[in-house]
């Protein structure tokens, strides 16, 4: 078993934290990741609702393990429900990211609920430490759906210079041999999401599943031309990581053009009701040319900590006597 300060906090057998992809990861799927020793999350958007939240929480909790639920700043101001029913649903961590967690870490605190903040930069990382974090998610590039410019490993390695809190590395992270590098080079766990996108328990589709599994490393585009597309208020310093489509090779970087072509735009929102992957964003990170099965999440987790154990037990031999 490997043991830092994540597992002993929260009572893990494993250190890996599955991610809050909003549309992906319900509570089936959190709640596999946790029965395999991790902590699965439930991925909330502006789109999704407060019963939303309250019955995957209840899912999720299902065996009484640990879960947790991850909220998006910025939507928040105009839906306050998303958090109250979150601070209800008692999970055991609730990550605040994509904006100031300030003003949530008190009453989250107040209920006896940890808060991790995923940050992007070494000011994120500043703000979060002043904001009262307890778990800090050093968020690369690398990794799927909305996240910033810089690379995992440097920014992880600059992260841990700022704080003796736990840090937690996430970022195209889908083999056992990544997630023993980042335990390594300092991380107590893992945070992964594309490993998690063929699962069974997903609530994404079969088609994008499939689709997932087809896909190649080099297929990936950080984009800001679905969010233009669909209307959605992202702030511009997230684009989101996605698959290379028809559409992300006409719009990818004319998103100024693509805000006055309505016909252009609503090409994504059939996309989104057909599942047309031509059209239809399929948020995904570097690592998914190593998602090649569809299976339990529990498994994905399993088979990760059974081979990061096998690397870490390797790690000695390295050295000279």
């Amino acid at each position: 078993m490997i043991s830092t300060p994540l597992t002993r906090w929260f009572d893990l057998t494993t250190p890996v934290i599955g991610a809050p992809m909003a549309g992906v990861s319900g509570g089936a799927l959190a709640r596999a990741v946790s029965q395999a020793g991790g902590l699965g999350m439930i991925g909330v958007s502006g789109r999704h609702s407060a019963e939303f939240v309250t019955a995957e929480s209840a899912v999720a909790g299902e065996d009484q393990l640990p879960f947790g639920v991850g909220l998006m700043i910025w939507t928040l101001a105009d839906r306050p429900e998303l958090f109250e029913a979150t601070v209800a649903a008692q999970p055991s961590l609730v990550s605040m990211s994509f904006g100031d967690p300030a003003p949530y870490v008190g009453p989250l605190h107040d209920a006896g609920i940890a808060v991790a903040a995923q940050v992007n930069t070494v000011a994120d990382a500043h703000r979060a430490l002043e904001a009262g974090v307890d778990v800090l998610v050093a968020q690369g590039t690398e990794g799927g759906g909305h996240t910033g410019q810089r690379a995992l490993l440097p920014l992880l390695s600059e992260v841990l210079t700022l704080t003796d809190r736990p840090v937690v590395a996430g970022g195209g992270i889908a083999t056992g041999r990544a997630m023993a590098g980042m335990l390594v080079a300092g991380a107590v766990g893992v945070w992964i999401g594309t490993a998690l996108l063929s699962c069974t328990e997903g609530l994404n589709g079969a088609g994008a599943r499939q689709r997932i599994r087809e896909a190649s490393g080099d297929e990936t585009v950080l984009t800001r031309s679905f969010d233009v597309a669909e209307g959605i208020a992202w702030p511009e310093r997230w684009p989101g990581r996605a698959l290379v489509n028809d559409f992300s090779r006409t719009w990818h970087g004319r998103e100024d053009e693509l805000v006055d072509d309505a016909a252009a735009r609503q090409l994504v929102g059939e996309g989104r009701r057909t599942g047309d992957p031509a059209h239809a964003p399929l948020y995904a990170g570097e690592a998914v040319g190593l998602v090649t099965t569809e299976r339990s999440a529990t498994d994905v987790v399993r088979e990760l900590t059974a081979d990061a154990e096998k690397a870490l037990r390797a790690v000695p031999g390295l050295l000279s006597p």
